[in-house]
């Protein structure tokens, strides 16, 4: 699958970085960057970075969102349930609590 940055790296494949940064009106370190990636990886797709992941996913926080909107009184430890039964995540009641009120829903 070829991106828009693998399309401009095989067409400006000859032209100088700072003749880049010209043409596309971006910082050189970013065009830098991006050379650099293309001629390591032959890609230039976001790669998996390394430490520890997210304990809930952009999915899992509009879920809990949801649930929560829905269900006023439910307790931490019951929404922790419920997502991972319906939703298969193994999430702890203290996420789920933390992140509620991240959300700006306190209780």
């Amino acid at each position: 699958m070829q991106t828009a940055f693998t399309n401009i790296c095989e067409r400006l494949c000859n032209k100088s970085i700072h003749d880049i940064f010209l043409l596309l009106n971006i910082t050189q370190l970013t065009v830098s960057g991006i050379i650099t990636k293309w001629k390591q990886l032959r890609t230039t797709a976001i790669q998996p970075r390394s430490g520890r992941s997210r304990k809930m996913t952009e999915w899992g926080q509009r879920t809990l969102k949801r649930t929560v909107c829905r269900g006023h009184q439910l307790s931490a430890e019951s929404i922790a349930k419920d997502l991972q039964t319906y939703c298969d995540l193994q999430i702890s009641t203290t996420t789920v609590h933390r992140d509620i009120h991240a959300m700006g829903f306190h209780g």
